[in-house]
């Protein structure tokens, strides 16, 4: 299986399949993995799944399906129209989208079952669709504990707060959760995290004051659901960790106890020899020591790789090499070194990241290349590279209920 709608095609006569020739495979296994670690962290608690951004570039409906089958509870995106694809792919779970503009089809979320975060400017927005739709809005109010983003200011929460309860006494809308969201908490030995913990439950005792019962209370991310159990409340939220990586610099996946889940690969598509001197790609910032083979890459900016990364590792036939001379939009090179064969290399596996395994390049070794965190480098994959699923039996194109027992009624 292809997420998007791959490009090219199969060659039947010689068993090639040319969609293929670059390939982003997900391994659903290690999503599965994933959220049962991330759950036994957090239990009591429950756990939101975060699908935003294609879930983070691995493919939003089969993860999205995996994380519910291993013990997911919810669901969560930044947009509606990424809730709406979700509804329409059939999954029927509690499903929060936290991020609006004015022109977000709240209608269409309030007619979906689709829950809706609110900062306040929202509210009244929110009540029209409920009226229009002639059925309660879900809410989550979100309180800005220090993040500085959207969510209601401290001064104004009172006011949030009341609004939305008087509403709900006129059965427009239910007030489901309280979230916040934390800002250094994959910098554990930093006090901000302590302090937006204690604005939050300054802001929870105001809503409890003004009567509001919420179904789930949500402040924790994957590093503090990993690191902080007193931030865990009824739901934690985890994103980066479903995908198997560390949010923690010095520590690992694997020391965390999780798998990545996205391999990056393609073929080594030319090999050359060349002379000593030799220059590499726009602007000749690289040139060979001495006789050479070049391995070109058939992947570049264009498919995601940041164009900065120069030095990032690729993987062949055993061998780890770096990224030599400027990445271009399509391509890239390696330098194979002297004693490599001109064409011995053509056609074979290259592995740009993935698990790890055998000291393979990983995710954060391409961030560490770019100067960026491994969230970016898995999710900034483009549509360009299909994704393969694997481990995808469990699950087939259903609607899949969250495993607390499906959408949550009003």
């Amino acid at each position: 299986m292809t997420y998007p709608a791959s490009t090219g095609e199969s060659d039947a006569t010689s068993g090639q399949d040319y969609r293929y020739e670059r390939s982003a495979l997900i391994d659903l296994d290690a999503i599965r993995h994933n959220v049962r670690r991330l759950a036994a962290a957090a239990s009591p608690a429950k756990v939101m799944a975060v699908v935003k951004a294609d879930a983070y570039g691995h493919g939003a409906v089969p993860v999205a399906r995996a994380a519910l089958e291993a013990g997911a509870s919810w669901l969560g995106v930044a947009h509606i129209s990424e809730a709406l694809a979700l509804r329409a792919a059939g999954i029927d779970a509690p499903l929060l989208a936290w991020l609006h503009t004015t022109d977000s089809n709240f209608g269409a979320a309030v007619a979906s079952g689709v829950d809706i975060g609110c900062s306040g400017w929202e509210l009244d927005r929110i009540v029209a669709a409920a009226r229009e739709q002639e059925r309660p809005a879900r809410i989550h109010l979100k309180v800005d504990t220090g993040l500085g983003r959207n969510g209601s200011t401290m001064a104004n929460w009172d006011t949030l707060v009341g609004e939305a309860m008087e509403y709900q006494d006129q059965g427009l809308l239910r007030v489901v959760g309280i979230f916040s969201h934390l800002a250094v908490a994959d910098e554990p030995e930093r006090p901000e995290t302590d302090h937006q913990l204690a604005a939050f439950r300054e802001a929870l005792a105001v809503a409890e004051d003004a009567g509001v019962d919420p179904e789930v209370r949500h402040l924790a991310n994957t590093p503090a659901t990993l690191s902080r159990p007193d931030t865990h409340f009824d739901l934690v939220r985890v994103g980066l960790g479903i995908y198997g990586l560390s949010p923690f610099d010095g520590q690992s996946s694997a020391e965390l106890g999780l798998q990545p889940a996205m391999s990056l690969r393609t073929k080594v598509s030319q090999c050359k020899q060349v002379p000593e001197g030799q220059g590499v790609s726009y602007g000749l910032h690289y040139r060979t020591e001495g006789a050479s083979t070049l391995g070109l890459i058939p992947v570049g900016y264009a498919d995601g790789i940041p164009r900065v990364a120069t030095g990032g590792p690729v993987r062949v036939a055993g061998k780890t090499y770096p990224v030599v001379g400027r990445i271009a939009m399509d391509q890239m090179v390696i330098d194979l070194g002297p004693e490599a064969p001109a064409a011995g290399l053509l056609g074979a596996e290259a592995e740009l990241f993935g698990s790890g395994a055998g000291g393979g390049p990983t995710a954060d070794d391409w961030a560490r290349a770019a100067g960026t965190i491994n969230y970016e480098i898995v999710t900034r994959i483009s549509p360009r590279v299909p994704r393969r699923f694997i481990h995808e039996e469990n699950t087939a194109a259903r609607p899949v209920a969250a495993a607390a027992g499906g959408k949550a009624a009003l």
